[in-house]
């Protein structure tokens, strides 16, 4: 080694290292540590065995490992959104799509286009825009991605503005908020409008978040890290101190989060805030829908003068494939059509036939759309199609390519429509429409919901 310098041997560089020691050491900081800690054992951390550390601190690493149990937030109820706790209801493991028989698949299409006998098959179309996004979609410096998703948040905003829902005095939940790009522009929008707030709700720690473009001080940002079926809104302590109405809002909410975020703006926040060890609502049977339904309305009224109701409900749907009967809020409208959850499961797995059919053309522009302000889950989005279209290249031989793309459209309408029931059900005025072009985006469906007049507080 040069005098004064570190005597390690980089064999890669074929030399020795170049970095100068402390006073009184043969080696640099990096490569004493290394030869110090050659005879140490490494173990797998009993957290987290995906990582290691040195058995003599494990203790210590203990403490401050990223996998620890961390204390949890007030707004935190295990499992308050989750849905279904009858295990017997609980469908056990299915066959695959592409192991049914030629009349197993026949009799579920049967049932299916039953099913949807009297449903609205053609939505209305809604592509709308907003002046906030004006400059945002005229600048060239924005690639083609770019321009897809500021298309689709432009018509939210739209959609959102056409519904009344862009105004003062409001808390603005965004679920499945990734990045934030979705309030960042409900905030451009809004820019000269007081008291306003954002819940970015996110289970994942997010990269690349741009919270941080927020300037204007009369709007209030705040990131809750939970999984949505694990958020009681009423516990948020900024909503339980200004008692703000919420407009819930989402861009391409995947399959159960959608579910998910519906229960807990329409039950769990719904519900008074006093109301902490309430038994929940009981089951509903297809017999005893009407008394049912009169109960929900009385216990709306008498929660009326307590309650602000959820302001209105704008999520643009995605990844049906991904809902789950335990979560989903149709089940009472399935059940009602003669379907269970066998059925289920197999019309969530078929959804994926309305995006597939142009898999190889445009599987990159698709899976990528779904999940722009959620870099990390785009590979997971491409995985997951690839498994369900991989299943469904067997029934080639049955189905035509058209006609699995029309079957996987009914499916998405089948299960969207049980949510619009689950919400007409419980006093929202609720529709589905087409917020965007197919080119833009193959999920362009977009749930909008607000309270029926019935719900609207007196004001006072």
């Amino acid at each position: 080694p040069l005098p004064g310098r570190c005597a390690y041997f980089v064999a890669r560089k074929k030399r020795f290292c170049k970095m100068i020691p402390a006073p009184g050491r043969r080696f640099c900081g990096e490569h004493g540590q290394q030869e110090e800690e050659s005879d140490r054992k490494r173990i797998p951390c009993p957290l987290d065995p995906k990582h290691t550390v040195y058995e003599d601190q494990l203790q210590k690493h203990l403490k401050k490992c990223n996998s620890r149990e961390k204390p949890k937030p007030v707004y935190f109820v295990q499992d308050v959104n989750a849905g279904l706790k009858d295990v017997a209801e609980i469908p056990g493991k299915q066959v695959p799509i592409s192991s049914l028989s030629k009349e197993e698949l026949e009799n579920l299409i049967i049932k299916l286009k039953n099913a949807s006998n009297g449903l609205e098959l053609h939505l209305e179309e809604q592509i709308l825009s907003h002046q906030a996004l004006q400059e945002a979609l005229n600048d060239p410096k924005n690639g083609e991605s770019a321009f897809k998703h500021l298309k689709q948040q432009a018509s939210i905003l739209g959609n959102m503005e056409k519904l009344h829902l862009l105004g003062p005095g409001r808390c603005f939940v965004e679920f499945g908020a990734g990045r934030g790009k979705l309030s960042h522009w409900v905030d451009v929008a809004l820019q000269n409008v007081d008291n306003v707030q954002f819940l970015l709700v996110e289970r994942a720690t997010t990269r690349f978040k741009v919270d941080g473009k927020h300037k204007r001080r009369n709007s209030i940002f705040e990131r809750l890290q939970v999984d949505i079926q694990h958020l009681c809104l009423n516990k948020v302590p900024i909503l339980e101190k200004k008692k703000l109405p919420v407009v819930g809002i989402g861009k391409h909410l995947c399959g159960a989060a959608t579910d998910l975020a519906l229960r807990c703006l329409v039950e769990s926040y719904t519900t008074c805030s006093d109301g902490e060890n309430e038994e929940p609502a009981p089951k509903r049977s297809r017999d005893d829908k009407t008394e049912v339904a009169s109960n929900d309305s009385a216990d709306n009224e008498s929660n009326k003068d307590n309650c602000k109701p959820v302001a209105g409900i704008v999520i643009a749907l995605c990844c049906h494939h991904k809902c789950d009967w335990t979560h989903y809020v149709g089940r009472e409208f399935f059940k009602s059509v003669g379907l269970g959850p066998v059925e289920f499961h197999y019309f969530q797995r078929m959804s994926s036939w309305a995006t597939c059919g142009m898999r190889e053309t445009t599987t990159k522009a698709s899976t990528s759309e779904e999940s722009e302000d959620q870099t990390n889950d785009t590979e997971e989005h491409e995985q997951t199609f690839s498994k369900t279209e991989s299943g469904s290249d067997t029934l080639q031989g049955i189905l035509t390519v058209e006609e699995r793309k029309e079957i996987g459209c009914l499916c998405k309408l089948l299960i969207d429509h049980g949510r619009i029931e689950y919400l007409q059900q419980r006093g929202y005025k609720a529709a589905l429409q087409y917020y965007t072009e197919s080119a833009v985006s193959l999920e362009n469906v977009l749930l909008t919901a607000v309270p029926s007049p019935s719900l609207i507080p007196e004001p006072t």
